[in-house]
């Protein structure tokens, strides 16, 4: 370790994965070293696998920390995909099935320098170039409409800045239950009564009450599948800034199973919180299992959680693992009938020319009030919008399912 610059690039390894978001300091980079040391370089899975002892303490940095490693110890892929991301596009063709490579750890590598490179002569240095910004759209409009797969890690904290400051202003309903009001549309002919005879009966004074309205409760499930990785981590600090902020909120997460993560999301401290989170979900990054997982939530929690005109966001991309597209039907039609509004929350809506062509999407779209993009800053904003009864979908919906109709049928007519 002493004799080459084997702890120097570990060290800037760690600096790396800081900042790309990942709460790396002194004592892990120590810890790091010291597992490097026991296992040596001789075998690279060891070497991988020892450093992501080290360094890696929640599931949502696994990616952050697998694509870096991959980088900053030179595997040819991962080093086509960043410099594809830092030199200009030479055409708009996008393959469909590549793995891109995270926002956040490209500018992290972008930023590491070899040591002694801040120290060259000023003649070699390239000249200052000066850009009037006079006319350009301002960082938070840019932060708002960006894609939060695509953003950095500065930008990835700005918007989550932002998130916690952010409030769902849900129309409140009409209860059953009553409360006082002296200007009160009705009568209250109990309290009337016993006002009455206090006084002999001699006089009689209406006491009038007004109906008691307060906000629904408000229920989200969202799906943590591998394909939903990238936007999980935002939506959940989404619902802990929800969950903090109102009281009634149930959040549950689902990739091959459901998890109730309530508790966890009620703690004060965001970091504490996804936490708490990621040691209590087992399935992270895994399969999806909609039918399954939605099933559970209708056998187990509906009747607990669903009182009162209860709100429902459905927080997934729709791509189901399993073929029983009658069992996902069911329990959708099963979760709409027991709430009082049902959102759909997609991120492929980002994408101009999406259309539900999936067996999942197609089974699911019959059974929503609201299908909507959550990619965005923009895109929890018209949540908000929704939420405050300001956005009637309904016409939007209309389309939605006869697109969905559309693509469940074969061109040539007949069944699919």
């Amino acid at each position: 370790m002493s004799s080459g610059r084997l702890a120097a690039n570990v060290m800037h390894f760690c600096r790396a994965l800081r900042t790309a978001g990942l709460p790396v300091g002194p004592g892990q980079t120590l810890s790091a070293l010291e597992a490097v040391e026991a296992v040596g370089v001789a075998d690279r899975q060891v070497f991988y696998w020892a450093l992501h002892a080290a360094l890696v303490h929640r599931r949502d940095q696994r990616e952050v920390f697998d694509q870096a490693f991959h980088i900053f110890w030179r595997n040819p892929d991962f080093l086509k995909r960043l410099m594809a991301m830092v030199l200009p596009p030479l055409s708009e063709a996008v393959e469909p099935e590549r793995e891109e490579v995270s926002r956040r750890v490209a500018d992290a590598m972008a930023r590491q320098r070899r040591p002694g490179a801040d120290a060259a002569p000023e003649e070699r240095r390239p000249p200052k170039v000066e850009i009037d910004a006079r006319l350009t759209i301002s960082e938070v409009e840019v932060l708002r409409s960006r894609d939060f797969e695509q953003m950095s890690a500065a930008e990835v904290a700005a918007a989550k800045a932002l998130i916690a400051r952010l409030r769902l202003p849900v129309r409140s309903i009409a209860t059953r239950r009553f409360s006082v009001d002296p200007a009160g549309p009705r009568v209250d002919l109990r309290r009337t009564l016993r006002q009455s005879l206090r006084r002999g009966g001699a006089t009689i004074d209406l006491a009038r009450c007004r109906r008691r309205v307060r906000p629904p409760t408000l229920v989200a499930l969202c799906d943590i599948s591998g394909s939903m990785s990238r936007y999980s981590r935002m939506l959940l600090h989404f619902l802990h800034a929800v969950t903090n902020d109102r009281d009634r909120v149930h959040s549950f997460v689902f990739g091959t199973r459901l998890t109730n993560v309530t508790r966890c999301l009620r703690q004060r401290d965001v970091d504490v919180a996804l936490q708490r989170v990621g040691e209590t979900v087992i399935d992270w990054s895994g399969g999806t299992r909609i039918g399954t997982s939605l099933n559970a939530f209708n056998v187990w929690w509906s009747r607990r959680v669903l009182g009162q005109g209860a709100v429902v966001l459905l927080i997934t991309d729709g791509l189901e693992r399993d073929d029983d597209t009658a069992g996902l039907a069911r329990e959708m039609e099963r979760l709409h009938k027991s709430c009082r509004r049902l959102i759909w929350l997609n991120p492929l809506l980002r994408y101009d020319g999406y259309a539900p062509k999936s067996i999942g999407a197609r089974a699911m779209m019959p059974h929503v009030d609201d299908f909507r993009p959550v990619h965005s800053l923009d895109s929890l904003a018209g949540l908000v919008e929704a939420l405050g009864g300001r956005a009637s979908p309904r016409a939007a919906m209309a389309g939605w399912r006869m697109l969905a109709a559309s693509a469940a049928s074969p061109p040539g007519g007949g069944e699919a």
